[in-house]
């Protein structure tokens, strides 16, 4: 027999809900036909959710029983969601995993092989410049969950809006391999500061804290990872200062 749902979802010129959609795809996926009806103006939607006393569309209704909107549809067919929710460490996991296959691209592009050394510069330089650039999207969020644990930035506030740039720069710098009298200095500062206040917050004093790491509003914790990230810059200006003395 066909399984059949119906689906009421607003599609409009102004809008087009991505969880009717989601809904709609869920459905095909378990094997159901889909009368798939469209709520086109705010008027209809309206008088959709105040008829079946509901707050929000999509809603979906199989066998003439309302199941409800996605994640209630999600749990009938016993699925779970990508939706992030409380702490995570998806985004820091999700940058240096794509940073380490960039670097291991690089470093075959250039030497047809997979020389070590070579590769885990780029992946530091890689992954400065990517963090970076999720500070700089939205300096004014960052600074702020900065600003709950870097020392420094807490004495001289504008040092939280200089941060992301250093960084950044400094990882161009180690890219090009350009200009390590400045990047090298300048990563081994940033690193150590940070490194020292990621410990004395979190080890030292306990506070549970999120990272802005990832840049502003993130939900990755204080923690190990906010260090290493740390860590990795000084080992790289450390090693960028001995290999030029070299």
């Amino acid at each position: 027999m066909t399984k059949t749902a119906e689906l009421y979802r607003m599609v409009t010129d102004e809008h087009i809900c991505p969880y009717g959609i989601k809904s709609k795809a869920l459905l095909k996926r378990e094997g159901y036909e889909v009368e798939d009806h469209h709520l086109t103006t705010r008027e209809e939607t309206d008088a959709f959710k105040e008829k079946h006393d509901v707050k929000t569309t999509p809603q979906t209704f199989i066998d003439g029983k309302r199941i409800g909107g996605h994640d209630d549809l999600v749990e009938h067919f016993g699925k779970t969601t990508l939706k992030q929710e409380g702490t995570t460490y998806q985004p820091i996991i999700a940058i240096f995993a794509t940073t380490f296959l960039m670097a291991i691209a690089t470093t075959y592009a250039i030497t047809g092989g997979f020389a070590l050394i070579k590769l885990i510069e780029l992946f530091i330089a890689f992954s400065m410049c990517v963090l970076g650039i999720m500070k700089l999207r939205d300096l004014f969020s960052f600074t702020n969950q900065f600003l709950g644990y870097d020392l420094l930035a807490q004495k001289w506030v504008r040092y939280a809006y200089i941060y992301p740039f250093v960084e950044t720069g400094a990882g161009i710098l180690m890219i090009a391999g350009a200009l390590t009298w400045l990047a090298a200095p300048a990563a081994l500062f940033i690193g150590t500061v940070g490194g020292i206040s990621v410990f004395k917050a979190v080890w030292i004093d306990k506070r549970d804290l999120k990272c802005a790491c990832v840049g502003g509003d993130s939900s990755v914790p204080l923690g190990f990872i906010s260090f290493t990230e740390n860590v990795m810059m000084v080992g790289m200006a450390i090693w960028m200062l001995t290999k030029g003395a070299m």
